[in-house]
């Protein structure tokens, strides 16, 4: 009787180091992820800002040309 407990014990104890080591991994790809998203909100906080301070450098000036020729 003993050596059956212990023997359910320690797969119990193996399964849950098992869901913890999974857990961990899940938390470490959500924590990647977030971290990605964040960088990517920054950098487009940058270049809305760039366009914001100064919108004609945002137009290709091949566009200007184009128009002008057509004048």
């Amino acid at each position: 009787e003993q050596q059956k407990h212990c023997s359910v014990t320690s797969i119990i104890t193996l399964n849950n180091s098992k869901l913890d080591s999974h857990r961990s991994l899940i938390k470490g790809l959500t924590l990647a992820c977030i971290a990605f998203l964040c960088l990517l909100l920054v950098a487009m906080i940058i270049r809305c800002a760039k366009v914001i301070m100064d919108p004609y450098s945002a137009i290709p000036t091949s566009t200007w040309e184009e128009q002008h020729l057509d004048d």
